[in-house]
């Protein structure tokens, strides 16, 4: 009698946790409000299941409860039970998944009035290319992948040299314009997650997945990676800004072309005037401040807060001054030495001169309890950096 009633409690201690709870679905910022619905009929499917097989359990405790002078009796097979509990599961079966295939195939079907975004996955970080006045994204290829190419576009396909490349992990979208958004990983395997949106898609390496949404409301949202990607997995975070078509056109009127990234820095327009910001948005740009904090909180490697000018100890015990040498090292060869105490899991990177002089100026701007709180802001960037 007991384990009835404990079942019954919980039967309806469930129903009351569902209809009561805060923990809501936040409204759809996109066209995909059938993933909801898909998602709802779920919900009810598994739910009633749970209902109906909780209670039947605890009916037959109770019908079938050991009492003096009641026999049970043999029943080996019973044909009409079986029919129906196979029918009905069946039709459950077809409930579930019948519905998400559904939308899944409108979820890929992109139409024809549809604009290109492609969104670029590595450890630990999110980039962004739109097409030019060609409406045409080029060719993209890991063998073009350099320092100055990032994200591997050809530089020997005409479509791609008016190219808008983003390597800061905001993302701009248009209110109410449908966008077939084209994922690829440089790695290991991501999965581009917008919430608000509905769109969550893995990002294979040597693949190219997508899918289309239209964004339906004015706002920013959090881009999350959903598939453990490794140490900085948890910092790989962006954001989307969805704002009025003019909005967005000027915002990306403001990117440079693939064409300006390739030019020489003291060719292009807006030559680097303060190091200090520059070496601030390389760090972001490449996820340094994902595991190398500014403000002294622990983290995945050494803090640059009062980093600069100070002694660490290496993994061999030995002592180095952390000075401009010793940051060029660990900004190019990171496994050359490691810091007691941490892993030696800093990807390699390729920076110019003038960036590692730029990330420089950043460490030592930061390092300084004195430094000036907006360059040490590191409260919404990602990853990783020296070491």
């Amino acid at each position: 009698m007991a384990i009835a009633i404990v079942l019954i409690v919980i039967v309806v201690a469930s129903i009351a946790f569902h209809f009561l709870s805060p923990w809501w679905l936040t409204p759809a910022a996109s066209n995909w409000g059938e993933i909801d619905d898909a998602f709802n009929l779920t919900l009810v499917i598994t739910g009633a299941f749970f209902i109906v097989i909780n209670l039947m359990i605890a009916w037959f405790v109770f019908k079938y409860r050991h009492r003096k002078g009641h026999k049970s009796t043999y029943q080996p097979d019973n044909k009409r039970l079986e029919a129906w509990l196979i029918g009905l599961t069946t039709v459950a079966i077809i409930g579930l998944l019948a519905p998400g295939l559904v939308v899944y195939g409108k979820f890929v079907a992109v139409p024809d009035d549809a604009k290109e975004v492609e969104v670029v996955g590595e450890q630990w970080k999110w980039s962004f290319r739109f097409p030019g006045e060609d409406n045409q994204l080029g060719k993209s290829d890991v063998r073009f992948i350099s320092p100055t190419n990032p994200l591997g576009v050809d530089p020997d396909d005409p479509a791609s040299s008016d190219d808008k490349i983003i390597l800061t992990p905001e993302l701009h979208l248009p209110l109410y314009s449908p966008y077939k958004v084209l994922l690829r990983s440089k790695d290991v395997l991501h999965d581009f997650n917008v919430p608000q949106f509905r769109a969550k898609m893995d990002m294979v390496p040597g693949s190219v997945n997508y899918f289309w949404l239209t964004p339906t409301q004015r706002g920013t949202f959090d881009i999350l990676c959903a598939e453990l990607c490794g140490v900085g997995h948890y910092n790989m975070r962006g954001r989307v800004v969805v704002e009025d078509d003019a909005q967005f056109g000027r915002w990306l009127a403001k990117q440079p072309t693939f064409a300006q990234t390739q030019q020489p820095a003291s060719e292009r327009d807006t030559p680097i005037t303060d190091p200090v910001e520059h070496g601030k948005t390389l760090s972001e740009v490449n996820g340094c401040i994902g595991c190398h904090s500014v403000d002294g909180k622990p983290g995945v490697g050494p803090t640059w807060l009062g980093l600069y000018g100070k002694t660490e100890i290496m993994s061999d015990d030995a002592e180095v001054l952390v000075d401009d040498d010793y940051l060029k090292v660990a900004i190019l060869d990171a496994n050359a030495e490691i810091v007691k105490g941490y892993p030696p899991i800093m990807p390699v990177y390729q920076f110019s001169d003038e960036e590692v002089d730029a990330i420089i100026a950043y460490i030592k701007a930061v390092s300084s309890p004195q430094a000036d709180p907006e360059r040490a802001d590191n409260g919404e960037q990602n990853n990783e950096g020296v070491q």
